[in-house]
């Protein structure tokens, strides 16, 4: 198993280093893209459990996730975004445009390590308010936190805050609206939309409830675009200039977007896909990144907060005829691949395949990088050390 040691560093260039406190709190976040159940990944999940005997009606997607699990799970805070509602175990299941997926991808998120999850996407309302219950009792069963979404207009209400090393974490979420499934009119309380003043309101409400630190995350921005929009980027100055919000995570577009320091608050525009099978995939849409963050309390009861990523691919099989065989050395099953790891222990895997790796390691460092974090602000590679 690999064990994660990040190194901090100092803020943005132009901006005095804040003094860390000895013997001060710290806590690590790790963050992730768009779970997206595609219909591919529910047979993949089918033809583990017949390997595995493991999982629950028929389905396991534990294998399929395994890759990222000695990073996820070495986090102090782990937050995915789960894209989708649930729909019962047994099905029936749909995928796009109205998404249904099997709830045992939430218990295999768990075993993963994650903690909490945002659930507030264009496909929260997919199938309603019903589906949208049901999904938020799934979590509840499989002992992951969610926000984002409501059951009830005094759920609505409460703060997702976790203690984390001793200190008190709320997690928010928000997202732009499906115009496919718009929210009720008489239901918008079931649903975070993106809208300043509502994050404002949420942000106060957390820090009356003790919050030490508010983590938000953003299904914002436009599919298939590596770059934040121009309504991401006014978004984020906003955030900086009008809220407390100490990091914001974001995911939608199911491409990586550049991680930035914002007038001294880091922004993960998106993430990518931790997990997706599209219909068309892309190669873009396979890569993905797992942000890393690491709070570290100063001296003026602040937080420094440095910035990792490892980058991370979805392993497709190759598509073939009737009767057609595999090249050798191909991709046989859907994994989510930690691609540092690969690229450090290559277990006889073909050229093709660490070719492939070797790519999806330097497209998303660039696009990660793309708006100058790796200069004055330090984003870089998270170190993994073999124990």
């Amino acid at each position: 198993m690999a064990t994660v040691v990040a190194v901090t560093t100092a803020c943005s260039s132009g901006a005095s280093t804040p003094q860390v406190k000895s013997g001060g709190r710290s806590f690590t976040v790790a963050a992730a893209g768009d779970v997206l159940i595609h219909p591919e990944l529910v047979e993949q999940a089918a033809k583990d459990a017949k390997k595995t005997g493991k999982g629950e009606a028929g389905l396991d997607f534990g294998p399929m996730m395994a890759g990222v699990k000695p990073v996820i799970s070495k986090a102090d805070l782990a937050i995915c975004h789960m894209e989708t509602p649930v729909g019962k175990p047994k099905g029936p299941f749909e995928g796009y445009p109205e998404f249904l997926v099997p709830p045992q991808i939430l218990t295999t998120l768990k075993d993963v390590g994650y903690d909490t999850c945002s659930t507030a996407s264009n496909h929260t309302w997919d199938h309603g308010l019903g589906a949208v219950r049901r999904t938020l009792n799934a979590m509840d069963k499989a002992g992951l936190g969610h926000t984002g979404s409501a059951r009830t207009p005094e759920e609505a209400e409460q703060i997702n805050i976790r203690d984390v090393n001793g200190v008190k974490v709320a997690h928010l979420a928000f997202s732009w609206m499906s115009f496919l499934n718009p929210t009720p009119e008489n239901q918008k309380w079931a649903f975070n939309q993106i809208d300043t003043d509502a994050i404002k309101k949420a942000e106060k409400r957390a820090r009356e409830k003790g919050a030490e630190v508010v983590i938000l995350s953003l299904h914002w921005g436009l599919e298939h675009y590596n770059e934040p929009s121009i309504p991401q980027l006014e978004l984020a100055k906003r955030i900086t200039e009008e809220t407390g919000v100490d990091l914001v995570i974001g995911h939608h577009s199911h491409v990586v977007q550049p991680i930035q320091k914002v007038n001294g608050t880091w922004f993960a525009y998106s993430l990518g896909n931790q997990i997706a099978r599209h219909s068309s995939p892309t190669g873009l849409t396979e890569e993905g990144a797992i942000g890393w963050f690491e709070f570290r309390e100063t001296t003026d009861g602040d937080w420094d907060v440095s910035a990792r990523y490892v980058p991370t691919l979805v392993d497709i099989p190759p598509e073939l005829e009737a009767g057609e065989k595999a090249p050798a050395g191909a991709v046989e099953d859907h994994r989510v691949v930690d691609v540092r790891q690969a690229l450090k222990s290559p277990d006889g895997l073909s050229e093709e395949r660490l070719a492939r790796y070797r790519l999806a390691q330097e497209r998303t460092s660039g696009f990660l990088y793309n708006r100058g974090a790796p200069g004055g602000d330090g984003l870089k590679e998270l170190a993994l050390e073999r124990d």
